[in-house]
């Protein structure tokens, strides 16, 4: 399964960055978007799940760097830094800026995923919870996000052009409600896994303690 997952982030990795998306999003706010939820909620958790526990799992020989939750808000740093309008003007209209963008995106996203589900088994359970609040947090932060992009009544870009037969608001609404519906519900998603996961290891606990 691991391979699978890793062979299934590369792909989702190489049709974001190789595929259309990349001429498309220097116009579309929206087609930008895409690229930016394909890599952190979809490419890094394959990714993640690829490694995570494996003998390639970085967690296993540094777990003091991946800490959850220190990680989610080096995330959210990351991410509405990118979308402030100099930073995000920079990483729409140059190739040097998309780089440097997608790298830290992909930079960010691995580290909270990897942090919430590698490591070894020894505490696992307190990775684990704390993977919750890691993993919680990014969700809420993503919805903010996305409800402030989506329900804006002007384009909070100046350079934002019209796409696809779009207005420049509607584009943005589009980007917001992509953000805030495959953003949030990823890692929601992964909270969630997480919580399953920690009613589990504690019901195992309770049961070799009987």
């Amino acid at each position: 399964m691991r391979r699978l997952f890793l062979i299934a982030g590369l792909l989702v990795l190489a049709a974001v960055w190789l595929g259309p998306l990349p001429a498309l999003a220097g116009a579309g706010f929206s087609a930008h978007m895409a690229m930016h939820m394909g890599v952190v909620a979809l490419a890094a958790p394959l990714l993640a799940f690829g490694v995570a526990g494996g003998r390639f799992d970085p967690v296993r020989r540094r777990p003091g760097f991946f800490a959850p939750v220190p990680a989610s808000i080096f995330e959210l740093v990351v991410v509405w830094a990118w979308h402030a309008p100099g930073l995000h003007h920079f990483a729409r209209h140059g190739a040097a800026g998309l780089m440097a963008e997608q790298g830290t995106f992909l930079l960010a996203g691995l580290l909270v995923w990897l942090s919430a589900f590698g490591g070894d088994a020894a505490g696992r359970e307190t990775r684990t919870a704390a993977g919750i609040v890691g993993l919680l947090l990014t969700s809420m932060h993503m919805t903010l996000l996305g409800a402030l992009l989506g329900l804006s009544r002007r384009p909070l870009y100046d350079h934002l052009a019209g796409f696809g037969g779009m207005t420049a608001l509607e584009d943005q609404h589009l980007g917001g409600a992509i953000m805030l519906l495959a953003g949030g519900a990823a890692y929601l998603l992964g909270g969630l896994v997480l919580t399953a996961r920690l009613l589990r290891q504690k019901q195992l606990a309770s049961e070799g303690q009987a």
